[in-house]
């Protein structure tokens, strides 16, 4: 290879390798048997459309063996969501949120710049009192489900864990779901074992 050439390529392939090597997915702090790990959000975490035991947290706390509180509450909107996290976080002392929120922001139409911000708030609330987060993304209504594309955005600016496709294809199977926006029983496992698999792979578990 001539001098010129060798000059060229070399520091392209350097700067390759090192963008490659910034890719790094997002990590968590390993969750210790008697870590608590926070549920929060609207009706897709309360499990309507399930009984309670049904419902992903319930089932989450199963599959991983740590306390899983779950503080959903149906029909709530980010704006009120963000309320009500300082209380909640103050009452648990969790290691662990996550976050599944927005999805009536989505059905009434809200902006989504503000859904967004919420988001981010409450993340950035979590944080402060030193809990982690992981992010579960919400699909928009629609003919074809798929995940609103705020929930990406949000989890790279903030290096967060997502899960962003189980509610999704959960959504999308006529097997798995209550109703047009929520899961059965067999969905909410779906999603549980969805989520502890994000878990994993971040070194939560």
């Amino acid at each position: 290879m001539n001098t010129p050439l060798r000059n060229i390529l070399f520091p392209l392939l350097a700067a390759l390798l090192l963008s490659g090597c910034g890719n790094t997915p997002p990590t968590l702090t390993r969750l210790a048997p008697d870590a608590v790990i926070l549920a929060f959000g609207d009706s897709l975490t309360h499990g309507t459309g399930a009984e309670a035991e049904a419902s992903y947290p319930a089932v989450l706390a199963k599959l991983t063996g740590r306390t899983v509180i779950n503080r959903g509450v149906p029909g709530e909107l980010s704006t009120a969501g963000l309320a009500r996290l300082p209380g909640v976080l103050d009452e648990t002392h969790p290691d662990l949120l996550i976050l599944c929120h927005g999805g009536n922001d989505l059905l009434r139409k809200k902006d989504l710049r503000e859904t967004a911000e919420n988001l981010r708030r409450m993340v950035r609330l979590a944080r402060e009192q030193g809990v982690e987060v992981m992010l579960i993304g919400v699909p928009a209504p629609g003919l074809l489900l798929g995940t609103a594309p705020l929930y990406e955005t949000v989890a790279e600016e903030l290096d967060l864990p997502i899960e962003s496709r189980a509610l999704a294809d959960i959504l999308g199977k006529r097997t798995l779901k209550s109703d047009t926006v929520h899961p059965n029983a067999a969905g909410y496992r779906a999603l549980a074992e969805a989520v502890r698999h994000t878990l994993e792979g971040a070194g939560a578990l």
